[in-house]
């Protein structure tokens, strides 16, 4: 059984619906960072909503010059195929970061598969 969904079947219907309102509000949504992508990507402004502060910058700095730009446009193109994994890595470490909480607030470490 995969590690993640053990997990969430250790937690009762409160605690899912909790897990679920919480990776919601702190996660990422697929669509926004999307449209940033196509609408702001040259700039680089889907890197700064999923937090890739770092490169976010660069992108934005190397739009501002002829080469630049030109770099920037295959570096929009290559991030069409990241954002999706992602969206997905950032809203996992999320959920986990929860049910770890809630472990914690049950007061016990969760049951793990021998």
């Amino acid at each position: 059984m995969d590690y993640a969904l053990h997990r969430k079947s250790q937690l009762d219907t409160r605690e899912l619906l909790l897990l679920e309102s919480e990776v919601k509000n702190q996660g990422k949504n697929m669509v926004v960072a999307y449209i940033l992508w196509y609408f702001l990507g040259i700039v680089g402004g889907h890197r700064f909503y999923m937090k890739k502060i770092g490169t976010a910058v660069t992108q934005l700095i190397l739009s501002l010059t002829v080469v630049g730009l030109i770099v920037t446009g295959i570096w929009w193109i290559v991030d069409a195929f990241l954002v999706h994994t992602w969206v997905k890595q950032h809203n996992a470490e999320v959920e986990n970061r929860i049910i770890d909480q809630i472990f914690y607030d049950r007061g016990r470490s969760p049951e793990f598969p021998i």
